[in-house]
């Protein structure tokens, strides 16, 4: 996905404002639309030009009334447009100077993202924020896969649940609302993740207390035993995670899933939990925390080093300070989760020792 359909709705009589803006974005093609009441102009453009443009089109006519803005992916074009940079060569000789200082400015840096725009990003991950009945049910039905596949020792059924992943969406839309220092997205997230939590603890724990539950059994042992190693494989899970949304890789999503899983340690620490093993439980639900921290922290550093921003005013200082104040909270909450792992292991060792 290339390029880019905006479909930009004004009111009448701002035809010749919007070509005026849109000479400098390099539109692959642009026609409009006139009715009584509105104008509607579609924008072909290309994916790394669209935030800036979109962004400039928002602030210039925000205000009016009727304005809407649809977005729409275009999966191929033929002929194919051509590059950007042959579009120099097109120039009136006398007209370079104007040319290279206008073209400067077009490519500059601070317009072409390499990423999908805020935009698209935003619809993506706030879709999957949502508390819902759908979003309930994924929660029960991969808690039950996970229980199952963990007292079964069968590694396919646990990867299953991995994949199904209903945690993952909450937590990376938090990582965005943080961002973008967008409250509603942030409410959300946080109610949608507090739910699932809740709701697979509860569950895994009931099982836990109807189930026998074999604490020596591998894939329980493996998610009691939290270490360094754990905090490396989840901060790196995290970034790839955040990433593969910000690209729009959505396969990749697959494999962080599995690497960074959530509701296995989860689940484990409720089967532990509710069949009595409160140690074992505690160390399970160890992992469960440092895995949610890393994907946060992981999350909220990947889409501040993608520039992905506000652009109202009231927002950009609130996103500021929630960002850096995100991240020291999540870096002291990791501090602190691996100094409990050195502790824990230490006295399961001595409790091993003697």
């Amino acid at each position: 996905m290339t390029y880019r359909l905006i479909i930009l709705i004004l009111p009448e009589g701002k035809v010749e404002k919007v070509k005026n803006l849109l000479y400098r974005y390099d539109v692959i093609e642009s026609w409009t639309v006139e009715t009584e009441e509105k104008t509607i102009t579609n924008i072909i453009i290309r994916r790394e030009k669209t935030e800036s443009l979109l962004n400039t089109l928002q602030k210039e006519f925000s205000n009016l009334e009727n304005f809407s803005i649809s977005l729409l992916p275009v999966e191929a074009s033929i002929p194919i447009p051509e590059p950007i940079k042959n579009t120099l060569t097109k120039s009136k000789p006398e007209d370079t100077e104007t040319l290279i200082e206008d073209f400067t400015d077009r490519i500059g840096p601070q317009e072409l993202v390499n990423r999908l725009s805020r935009h698209e990003l935003y619809a993506d991950i706030s879709d999957i924020a949502q508390l819902s009945k759908v979003f309930i049910l994924m929660v029960i039905l991969s808690s039950i896969v996970g229980a199952i596949g963990v007292l079964n020792n069968n590694v396919a059924v646990i990867i299953g649940a991995m994949v199904i992943a209903p945690l993952l969406g909450p937590n990376t839309a938090l990582s965005l609302a943080t961002v973008l220092g967008d409250v509603d997205l942030a409410k959300s997230a946080i109610k949608t993740n507090f739910f699932g939590i809740f709701t697979a603890l509860i569950l895994s724990t009931i099982l836990g207390s109807i189930l026998t539950v074999n604490p020596t059994i591998p894939e329980i042992l493996l998610r009691t035993q939290a270490g360094l190693g754990s905090v490396t494989l989840a901060l790196a899970s995290g970034i790839a995670g955040a990433l593969s949304f910000t690209v729009g890789f959505r396969s990749t999503l697959i494999g962080v899933m599995v690497a960074v899983a959530l509701l296995p340690p989860l689940i484990t620490s409720g089967l532990l939990l509710g069949s009595g093993h409160l140690s074992l439980a505690l160390g399970a639900f160890l992992l469960f925390l440092i895995n949610l921290v890393c994907v946060n922290l992981s999350g909220v550093i990947t889409f501040m080093i993608q520039n992905i921003r506000p652009i109202k005013e009231d927002r950009i200082e609130l996103a500021k300070k929630w960002t850096y104040t995100a991240i020291l909270i999540w870096s002291i909450l990791l501090s602190i989760f691996i100094i409990s792992i050195l502790f824990y292991r230490a006295s399961i060792d001595l409790i091993l020792l003697g």
